[in-house]
C-alpha cells in the first residue's frame, strides 16, 4: 500500500509543531525529524542522539523507527517497558531516567515515544524533566493516543490515589501517526480509542458526531481512508482548543475532559488496568450525560444517541458487574479531579450535541442520584 499522508499544524508560537498522519509510512520519521528540530526551540545544533521508549507489545514498531534513524546516522538508545497503565509510575520513570544517564543523553538528545498513551505520557514527562527539557517526538501506536494523548503536550504519571496527578506540559516537536499500525491493535484497545473519538463529536462538532453515526460500520472495520479522516478531524479539533488554552488557564481546555471526572474515578477505584481508560471514559460520558439530563440541560434523545454510538463501537456505558464501590468512594475520588476548585466539583456537561460547558456547584445529591442508577 502506498503512503497516503495529511498534516495538522498545532500553532503555539515557538512551540508549534506538525502532526503528520500517514498510512504505511512509519519509516519516514528520519526524513521528518531534521526539519522538526530546525523549526523547534532546539534548533541550535543536534547531537544526532535519540532515545526510544516503547513497550514489549509494540517494540517491533520502535525497531522500524530505530533502524531508519540508525541508517541515516543517528545513535539510538532504547528503553522497553511493560505494557499497561501501571507503568505510569515513579518507579518506571526512574528507570527511564537511569537509561538516559547510561546512554549519555545530552541536551539535544531526542526522546521518541513509540507506543500508546502510557508510553507517550511517561516518556514525555521524562523528556520534560531530564536536564530540564529534551526535544520530544510522539509516534503513537493506539487509536486513543492518536486522537488524544499524543496531541497537546500533557505528560505525566499516576499517583496511587489519582490518575495523572504528577506531570508537566511539554509539547512535542512533532507527531507521526501511522494508521496502518492500528491493523494489529486488539479489538478492545481499538474500541477504547473510539471513546475519545466520540467525545470530540459531543463536545465540539455535531456534524462529526453525525459522521461517526453514519460511518460506524466502516470505522469498526478499520477502513484506512475513513480512519485517516477520523484521526485528522480529532487532531484538528484538539489542536484548536490547545492553541487557545495551552496550559489550562482559561478553562477552555477543560472541555476535553468530558466524561473524565466520573471516568477517572471509576478507573482508579477499579484498579488501573482493570478498566481501560477509554472504557472508563465511555462509562463516564454516559453518567455525565445523565447528569446533564437530570439538570435539564439536554433531553433523553441526546443521551440515547451517545449510548447507541458508544455501544455500537463495542464500549460499555455501565459499571461492570460486581462493582462494589460506594457512592461515597466515587465522590471522594472525584474530589481529587484536577477540575475541582476549593473542594467543589466541576463537571463538563453537554448543552447539546456539539457543545459542552464546565458547570460548577452541582448539588451532590444529583451526582449521587446518577450514580445510584448505574
Amino acid at each position: 500500500m502506498g503512503v497516503d499522508a495529511s498534516s495538522v499544524q498545532v500553532n503555539l508560537g515557538e512551540r508549534s509543531y506538525e502532526i503528520r498522519i500517514v498510512s504505511g509510512g512509519l519509516a519516514e520519521l528520519p526524513k521528518l525529524l531534521p526539519s522538526w528540530l530546525d523549526r523547534s526551540v532546539y534548533r541550535a545544533g543536534s547531537s544526532r542522539l535519540a532515545h526510544l521508549v516503547t513497550d514489549r507489545n509494540v517494540r517491533r514498531y520502535a525497531e522500524v523507527v530505530r533502524e531508519g534513524l540508525t541508517r541515516t546516522g543517528w545513535t539510538c538508545g532504547l528503553t522497553e517497558l511493560e505494557p499497561g497503565e501501571k507503568t505510569k509510575s515513579i518507579s518506571h520513570l526512574s528507570t527511564l531516567w537511569d537509561d538516559l544517564i547510561a546512554s549519555k543523553a545530552d541536551r539535544r538528545t531526542v526522546v521518541i515515544a513509540v507506543g500508546g498513551g502510557v508510553i507517550g505520557d511517561l516518556a514525555g514527562f521524562a523528556a520534560s524533566s531530564f536536564v530540564r527539557g529534551l526535544p520530544f517526538v510522539q509516534v503513537p501506536t493506539s487509536l486513543l493516543a492518536d486522537v488524544d494523548s499524543s496531541v497537546g503536550g500533557k505528560t505525566g504519571i499516576n499517583h496511587p490515589a489519582a490518575k495523572n496527578m504528577l506531570g508537566a506540559f511539554h509539547q512535542p516537536i512533532g507527531v507521526l501517526i501511522d494508521t496502518a499500525v492500528l491493523d494489529t491493535l486488539p479489538s478492545r484497545e481499538f474500541s477504547a480509542g473510539l471513546a475519545e473519538v466520540v467525545k470530540y463529536g459531543v463536545i465540539l462538532d455535531a456534524d462529526f458526531f453525525a459522521f461517526l453515526e453514519q460511518r460506524a460500520e466502516a470505522i469498526n472495520l478499520r477502513d484506512p481512508g475513513i480512519l485517516r479522516q477520523v484521526v485528522a478531524r480529532c487532531c484538528r479539533l484538539k489542536a484548536d482548543v490547545v492553541e487557545k488554552d495551552e496550559f489550562e488557564r482559561t478553562g477552555l481546555r477543560a472541555v476535553l475532559n468530558y466524561g473524565h471526572t466520573f471516568g477517572h474515578a471509576f478507573e482508579a477505584l477499579a484498579g488501573y488496568g482493570e478498566l481501560l481508560h477509554g472504557e472508563a471514559v465511555a462509562i463516564g460520558m454516559w453518567h455525565a450525560s445523565r447528569l446533564a439530563e437530570r439538570l435539564g440541560f439536554i433531553d433523553s434523545e441526546a443521551t440515547r444517541r451517545q449510548e447507541a454510538l458508544l455501544r455500537g463501537f463495542g464500549l460499555p456505558t455501565r459499571l461492570p458487574a460486581g462493582w462494589s464501590h460506594s457512592e461515597d468512594a466515587v465522590i471522594e475520588r472525584m474530589q481529587l479531579d484536577k477540575k475541582t476548585v476549593g473542594g467543589h466539583l466541576r463537571f463538563v456537561l453537554p448543552k447539546r450535541i456539539g457543545h459542552v460547558e464546565v458547570i460548577s456547584d452541582i448539588p451532590e445529591a444529583d451526582v449521587r442520584a446518577v450514580l445510584q442508577r448505574s
